[in-house]
């Protein structure tokens, strides 16, 4: 199982956005710090503001703030709340057409791993995962030089 890339930004974007402490953020920092893409930010962005993790301030010297205290964020409820399917197995989507289906045990082993992993996540708050603000700031690259997770023989 993996997490979407949605799910994976979401996280980073309400770590970034604690780091800031009182300070208002924009998604254009954001995106430039994490070097990712501002339209995928700005729809991750959206989501956490509708879910109530994220308070926008408009305006021209608009940006975002958390909408609750950090150690009210619990990690589990972001992925459950950003996560688009957790159909780990067939008949847990929708047109199943496992021709075991209400005889098969595995969907119960496979429910239970699912809840099991969101509770794991969920002893966790997003204080729990804070980081510093100088974490995030990065080394400008020229283009003679490669990122640091790429090797060049």
């Amino acid at each position: 199982m993996q997490l979407t890339k949605f799910s994976d930004f979401a996280l980073r974007v309400l770590m970034y956005t604690h780091a800031a402490g009182d300070r208002l953020v924009t998604i254009e920092e954001m995106a430039r710090s994490y070097r990712v893409s501002r339209a995928h930010l700005m729809k991750v962005v959206n989501a956490l503001t509708r879910a109530g993790y994220l308070k926008a301030v408009r305006g021209r010297a608009g940006g975002l703030r958390l909408a609750k205290a950090a150690d009210e964020i619990r990690l589990g409820d972001v992925v459950k709340t950003t996560e688009p399917d957790f159909a780990l197995v067939e008949c847990f989507a929708t047109g199943n057409q496992c021709v075991i289906s209400g005889r098969c045990r595995l969907p119960g082993v496979m429910k239970e791993a699912l809840n099991d992993f969101i509770a794991a996540l969920n002893r966790y708050t997003l204080a729990s995962i804070a980081l510093r603000p100088e974490d995030f700031v990065h080394p400008v690259r020229t283009e003679q030089q490669p990122p640091a997770d790429i090797s060049v023989a």
